[in-house]
């Protein structure tokens, strides 16, 4: 089956390591992703405890991203030096909702990241209507 390429933003394509991110995860190459974590690396999905290395990051996201499209549009360096934060805004559309979303990436100095922490950008009611039914 083909996979639609979704085009990322210029802002995050002046970044590889979020481009590769992206576009593995629109592609639906969980392990590819998942490998752009160090071997301590951490997922923090919303409203869930952390998800700690390559294998089980790769595990997690086959489960909880199926079907996922990720449309990040800005990205804003927090700090910079050895680990570097970046903020990147977009959207996400599953399948039967769409909601704006914030990540945060830790990058470390060998270019692999640290940690990922994707935050929900929703009002308590917005946030509400995504339960299922």
């Amino acid at each position: 089956m083909a996979t639609a390429t979704i085009n990322l933003s210029p802002a995050v394509a002046a970044y590889p390591l979020l481009e590769h991110y992206f576009a593995a995860l629109n592609q639906g190459d969980y392990s590819t992703a998942a490998h752009l974590f160090t071997e301590n690396g951490v997922l923090y999905p919303p409203f869930e405890s952390g998800i700690v290395g390559p294998a089980a990051i790769a595990a997690y996201l086959g489960r909880e991203a199926l079907g996922m499209k990720l449309y990040p549009k800005t990205v804003h360096p927090l700090t910079t030096g050895q680990t570097q934060t970046l903020e990147v805004r977009g959207r996400v559309q599953a399948l039967i909702f769409q909601v704006n979303v914030r990540w945060l990436f830790e990058v470390g100095p060998e270019d692999k990241l640290q940690s990922v922490t994707v935050e929900l950008l929703a009002s308590l009611e917005e946030l509400l209507h995504l339960r299922p039914q």
